[in-house]
């Protein structure tokens, strides 16, 4: 009993010096983060696509699904600033409304990939054996399959909507998050901590969920913020191909697909949606590049 006591009182304690140097490490990510003018610069950028997703409204007074035949392919103008496109439509509304619907399939895809490839991850890493075996097998396949393909194979199954459209990408992205989570528990897993939580009597779920996944965080937080872009771009290459989101609801990759027939008269009506996914795809790339700069033990001078 004194033995355990004793243990538990250095888990305690080891968890206390975490939390308080844990302050000062957060204040040290942050500062390095700042420094890094490139990552400021995409991180602005993203909390701009995040407010317009939120609150698309407040940037444009049109409908983006109202239809105006005597208002058809108008230019760019104080009025319509892309221009509208075959049907009336607005375009820099399409495009605002547009970022709600590619913000919420890949954020919503992240998340529900990121937590079934964390928990394959860690309980692959955390039993080894022939428990590792099998579900490292079981991503091997996934990751033998190329996302494109394996989503144009869901979508025609399941039939073209956004939630048939979150899975598709879901299951393509889980491999990721399952490989770098393995390998960040098999090298935790070994630490003190651990041998002190497990002479406490604890349980392996509470030593991978409480003690081991915390420590765990920097790469799969980099690796979900990264998966964003990729997640976009993957959903309106789908879009584009017609098998994604369905019309009239706006999506930036079915507004470049439908303006395919005009791109040689009316060029605003391809060029601001193909503006839009380089600007979310590249804002993430410069977002999550200085998250991983910022987090990385080997830049702490």
């Amino acid at each position: 009993m004194a033995a355990i006591k004793k243990n538990k009182q250095a888990v305690n304690a080891s968890s206390n010096e975490i939390a308080v140097g844990g302050h000062g490490q957060a204040k040290e990510i942050i500062g390095r983060f700042m420094r890094n003018k490139a990552a400021v610069f995409g991180l602005v950028i993203v909390a701009f696509l995040l407010f317009a997703a939120m609150f698309p409204q407040l940037l444009t007074k049109y409908d983006p699904i109202a239809q105006d035949l005597r208002a058809r392919f108008l230019p760019p103008s104080s009025e319509h600033l892309f221009g509208t496109d075959e049907y009336g439509r607005d375009i820099f509304a399409r495009v605002i409304y547009g970022c709600r619907t590619s913000m919420e399939i890949g954020i919503v895809t992240v998340v529900i990939s990121c937590v079934i490839g964390v928990i394959i991850g860690a309980v692959a890493g955390f039993y080894s054996g022939v428990t590792d075996n099998l579900l490292m097998r079981f991503i091997d396949i996934l990751m033998a399959i190329p996302n494109t393909l394996l989503g144009i194979s869901i979508v025609a199954a399941l039939g073209s909507t956004i939630p048939n459209l979150i899975i598709a990408l879901s299951i393509g992205s889980i491999a990721g998050y399952a490989r770098v989570t393995r390998v960040s528990v098999l090298s935790a897993k070994g630490s003190e901590y651990v041998e002190a939580a497990y002479s406490t009597g604890a349980s392996d779920a509470r030593i991978i969920f409480k003690y081991i996944l915390p420590n765990c965080l920097a790469p799969i937080i980099v690796q979900a913020t990264m998966s964003i872009a990729t997640t976009i771009m993957s959903a309106t290459g789908l879009s584009f191909l017609g098998l994604g989101v369905p019309p009239p609801t706006p999506e930036w990759g079915s507004m470049a697909s439908s303006a395919r027939a005009y791109i040689r008269d009316y060029w605003w009506l391809v060029t601001f949606p193909g503006l839009a996914i380089m600007t979310a795809a590249f804002s993430f790339n410069l977002f999550g590049d200085g998250l991983r700069d910022a987090l990385d033990p080997k830049l702490k001078t």
